[in-house]
């Protein structure tokens, strides 16, 4: 949607499929994190999407056995909003697509699965889809695969995947939240498990992490055993949690960590999780496929102008964007082997590891770790331009 809103305002024709009937799925990526609130205001967007119902964090912390850790702050990032947002993710796609569709050049079909790839000359030229209408082909002088980690496009195109591991997988459950209820730290990691907490107004969706491996062991319990974990983790959860009544309220997501070492072959381009899927640490998927869209609109809009995009054109997205990539995922995979293993491993925690209780003690280490999450790497700037005018101000005729 954020790549379509580009090169839609550069002047590029633009149809983005979406193969549900709404964008309301729960359960997914709702982190915006500064870069993201940045490029927001580049594109004067930011204060009309301050007003839509949001909450802000400005500094992590976490509860380790008995101690509460203060992780990272970001009031000294050199942004203009020093603050995580959550907002759920169907809210902020409805407002990406609200502005999108006020350029003529931006077009969205609800409903419509991209199935296959069309191919002419050696070159992907479209895509095929499950409608039976004059949208099931559409040709396109570039397929763009934003479509995930189980990525139809990467498929479709040959693009092998490297499987870096994971050594968790979660439960996302909402539980009942009550008057007064005010949770201090994101997360509560105990001996085998942890918890995350969202707060989303009317509930807590919850996310219970449990090591890789183990779920279909899990599931054959019942999922009072999860409940009296969390329960273990979280005391006062006590009687908040009698909507989870089955595994029906309880739905898995299976945590990977893989790249493709190819993000493109001609005519196609794979970002975001197509490209990349990252682990939940950090909450940074969603922001790096934003700046995926970024980049790529920065690179191909003038391409895309004059013709088909050249695979050189294609290869500098791909070499922009694979330093983060990599030292993104390097970096969670070093959280993931020396303090996420060790949680899911452990049968006794009572108290963080020292490395950890340092962050507390020095504001600067802090301030450094806000840096890593809230701008990652390579932060993206809007480069692409504004040639095409919005509906509500084209001259009336």
């Amino acid at each position: 949607m954020m790549a379509g809103l580009l090169l839609a305002r550069a002047g590029i024709d633009v149809t983005v499929l979406e193969k549900h009937a709404d964008f309301f799925r729960d359960f997914r990526g709702d982190t915006i994190h500064p870069s993201t609130l940045q490029m927001l205001d580049e594109l004067g967007l930011l204060d009309e999407f301050l007003r839509v119902p949001h909450d802000e964090l400005t500094q992590i912390s976490g509860q380790i056995g008995t101690d509460v850790v203060h992780i990272a702050d970001f009031d000294k990032l050199p942004t203009r909003c020093k603050f995580l947002a959550f907002m759920p993710q169907w809210d902020f796609l409805n407002f990406l697509r609200d502005r999108a569709l006020a350029y003529p050049t931006f077009h969205l079909l609800m409903q419509t699965a991209c199935t296959d790839l069309i191919r002419e000359n050696g070159r992907i030229t479209g895509v095929g889809t499950n409608r039976t209408d004059d949208a099931s082909v559409i040709y396109a002088d570039l397929v763009l695969g934003t479509d995930g980690r189980t990525s139809i496009v990467r498929e479709k195109a040959g693009l092998p995947v490297t499987n870096l591991g994971a050594p968790m997988d979660v439960l996302w459950m909402r539980v009942d939240k009550q008057p007064g209820d005010k949770i201090e730290t994101l997360g509560i990691a105990g001996a085998g498990n942890f918890l995350v907490m969202i707060d989303r107004k009317t509930y807590w969706q919850t996310a219970f992490v449990f090591a890789k491996g183990t779920y279909l062991a899990l599931k054959q319990g019942p999922i009072d055993a999860v409940k009296s974990k969390m329960l273990h983790l979280a005391p006062f959860l006590q009687g908040r949690l009698d909507g989870i009544a089955s595994w029906d309220d309880a739905r898995l997501l299976e945590v990977r960590v893989d790249r493709l070492e190819r993000w493109y072959a001609p005519g196609v381009l794979c970002i975001g999780d197509a490209a990349h899927a990252m682990s939940p640490i950090g909450g940074v998927g969603v922001n790096l496929a934003l700046q995926d869209a970024v980049a790529a609109a920065n690179i191909l809009w003038e391409p895309l102008s004059r013709s088909a995009p050249r695979e050189a054109d294609l290869q500098a997205v791909q070499r922009r964007r694979m330093f983060p990539t990599i030292a993104t995922q390097g970096l969670q995979l070093t959280i993931q082997r020396f303090g996420v293993r060790a949680i899911l491993k452990s049968t006794h925690l009572e108290r963080a590891p020292a490395a950890l209780r340092q962050l507390t003690r020095i504001p600067a280490l802090r301030r450094t770790v806000g840096r890593l999450i809230g701008l990652g790497f390579r932060p993206e700037h809007i480069r692409s331009p504004l040639r095409a005018r919005p509906r509500d101000e084209r001259p009336v005729t």
